[in-house]
C-alpha cells in the first residue's frame, strides 16, 4: 500500500474497493473470506482455474482484512506477520542424477548439490537441485548415478523428493560426504549439534574468498556494480583482488584493469565510479557486508541502531570478548541479540585475520553514523529503555516497537546506561536493580502518556 495521507478506510478490502472506484486496476478474483472453510475453498477453486488464467500463478495470499491488526502484528525482517502464501501442489518429474557436486559458501559451508541430467519441471529446464546437507543424502539415500523424483518446491526451488529405487544401478554405493574442503584441501569438521560440515581453511580457502567478495559487493550490500563472479575472478587471477580492502584500491589500477580481456577503458571507469560512491554507505549494510555468520540484514540493522559508528561497535566488541564484562552483557540485552549471535560475533573480533581486514577496510570505508529513528520532540529519543513485567494494554513486542519508532534503544536486561524502566504487573529483579542503579521507573500509564497513547 506505501504511504498514505488522509486515510478513509480501516480495511484492506475497503482499500481495494476504492482503488476500484478510482478507476486503478485491481485483481478481480480478489475476494473478502469470512473464515478458514472459506479459505479452503478458495484455495481449491483458484487450482482448478489456474490451468486457464492468462499468466502463471504458484498459490494463494491470505491477508488479514483489518489494518490495525496488520499495524499490532508487524513484520519479521521483510516478511509481513499478517500475510501468507498457500502454495499449489508442486509439478514432478523424473531424471537421472549423474553427480553430487560439493560447494563451498562464504562461511566454509559445505553444500551438496546434484548434477542431473536436464527434464522440464513445470515449463523449466532444470538440471541442479541443492541435496542440503549430509543427513538429508543419508535420509533419502541419495546415490550418483541413481533415478529420481524431482519437483520445483513453490514452483521455484528444484527439490530431489525421492529415489527410484527399482532403477538403481546393480554396483551403487552409498555417497560418501567428503572429510576435506574440495577447494583447499583443508579439515571439513562438524561442530556437535549441527548439520553443516564447514571448511576450516578461512582466509586461505579460494572459494570462501570468492564468496565473501561476492557478497560484500552484492545488491543488498555495498551495491558495487560490475563486480560480477567472472571480474572478481579475473582480478583475483589478475592478483588485484584478495580481500574486501583490495576492492577500494582497485581504482589505483585502472589502467592495469583497462587493459585485461573484456574490459577497456570505459568498464575501468565505470567500475571506478562504482567504487568511488561507495566510500561512504550505511553502517547497517557495512556490517551485513562483512559476512559475519548469523549476521542477516535484519541483526546488521539492529546492532548500527545500538552502536551507532563503526568505531563504538568494534571497541564494544573487543571488550564483550570477556564473557561476564558489561560489554558483553550490553551485547546480550538488544533485542534480538541472543547467545549464539554474541558469540558469532565476539569470536569474529577474536581473530587477529579479521581485526586486521576490518581495520584495512576502515582506511578506506567510512560508513555513515546509524541514527535514530525519527521521533520529533519524544522524551524517549536516544534513551535506553526496559520493559519488565506484564502490561495490561498492550502487549510487549507492541510497546517496544512503539519505543523503537519514538527513537528509543530497546534492551533486556538494567544496567547503568539504562534510562528508563518501564514497569508492568508482577515485575522482578529488573525493577529491584532499577531502583538499587538509581535509573528512572515508569508504571505502564505514565509510559502511554510519555508514548502519546492516552492514559
Amino acid at each position: 500500500m506505501g504511504y498514505a495521507s488522509d486515510v478513509k478506510w480501516n480495511t484492506h478490502w475497503e482499500y481495494l474497493s476504492l482503488l476500484n472506484e478510482w478507476g486503478f486496476n485491481v485483481y478481480p478474483e480478489n475476494k473478502l473470506l469470512c473464515d478458514e472453510h472459506a479459505a479452503v475453498t478458495f484455495h481449491q477453486f483458484m487450482a482448478e482455474q489456474r490451468a486457464g488464467l492468462a499468466y502463471d500463478i504458484d498459490g494463494v495470499v491470505y491477508k488479514l482484512d483489518r489494518l490495525d491488526w496488520q499495524g499490532r502484528l508487524g513484520f519479521v525482517g521483510r516478511a509481513p506477520r499478517w500475510a501468507i502464501a498457500w502454495k499449489f501442489p508442486a509439478e514432478q518429474a523424473v531424471t537421472r542424477l549423474a553427480r553430487i557436486e560439493i560447494q563451498v559458501g562464504r562461511t566454509g559451508a559445505l553444500t551438496p548439490r546434484a548434477v542431473m541430467e536436464p527434464v522440464n519441471v513445470g515449463g523449466v529446464m532444470v538440471q541442479h537441485a541443492t541435496l542440503h546437507n549430509e543427513d538429508e543424502i543419508a535420509r533419502k539415500d541419495i546415490r550418483e548415478r541413481d533415478t529420481v523424483v524431482l519437483q520445483r518446491a513453490g514452483d521455484v526451488i528444484p527439490q530431489v523428493l525421492s529415489v527410484v529405487l527399482d532403477k538403481r544401478p546393480a554396483d551403487s554405493l552409498p555417497y560418501a560426504f567428503p572429510q576435506v574442503c574440495p577447494a583447499c584441501g583443508s579439515h571439513a569438521v562438524r561442530p556437535e549439534g549441527e548439520v553443516v560440515r564447514r571448511c576450516t581453511g578461512g582466509l586461505i580457502c579460494p572459494a570462501q574468498t570468492l564468496e565473501r567478495l561476492r557478497h560484500f559487493v552484492a545488491r543488498n550490500t555495498l551495491d558495487i556494480e560490475g563486480l560480477g563472479e567472472e571480474r572478481i575472478v579475473q582480478l583475483q587471477t589478475a592478483g588485484l583482488l584478495a580481500s574486501p580492502a583490495d576492492i577500494f584500491r582497485l581504482p589505483e589500477h585502472e589502467a592495469r584493469i583497462a587493459a585485461l580481456e573484456g574490459w577497456g577503458e570505459t568498464s575501468a571507469k565505470n567500475l571506478t565510479r562504482a567504487i568511488e560512491a561507495r566510500r561512504a554507505p550505511p553502517f547497517e549494510r557495512f556490517i551485513f557486508a562483512l559476512g559475519i555468520r548469523r549476521i542477516g540484514e535484519a541483526n546488521a540493522k539492529l546492532l548500527a541502531r545500538h552502536y551507532h559508528t563503526l568505531e563504538e561497535w568494534r571497541e564494544r566488541m573487543l571488550a564483550a570478548r570477556i564473557i561476564g564484562s558489561e560489554a558483553r552483557e550490553e551485547l546480550g540485552s538488544i533485542q534480538g541479540i541472543g547467545p549464539a549471535i554474541a558469540t558469532e560475533l565476539t569470536d569474529f573480533f577474536d581473530e587477529p585475520h579479521n581485526l586486521a581486514a576490518l581495520d584495512d577496510l576502515a582506511r578506506y570505508v567510512t560508513p555513515e553514523p546509524a541514527g535514530f529513528a525519527e521521533a520529533g520532540d519524544s522524551p524517549f529519543a536516544g534513551k535506553v529503555l526496559v520493559f519488565t513485567g506484564t502490561l495490561e494494554t498492550m502487549t510487549r513486542p507492541e510497546a517496544e516497537a512503539r519505543a523503537e519508532a519514538l527513537g528509543a534503544k530497546v534492551t533486556k536486561s538494567v544496567s547503568k546506561k539504562t534510562d528508563f524502566v518501564v514497569v508492568g504487573a508482577d515485575a522482578g529483579s529488573k525493577a529491584a536493580k532499577a531502583t538499587e542503579l538509581g535509573v528512572t521507573t515508569l508504571s505502564e500509564a505514565e509510559w502511554r502518556r510519555l508514548a502519546g497513547l492516552g492514559a
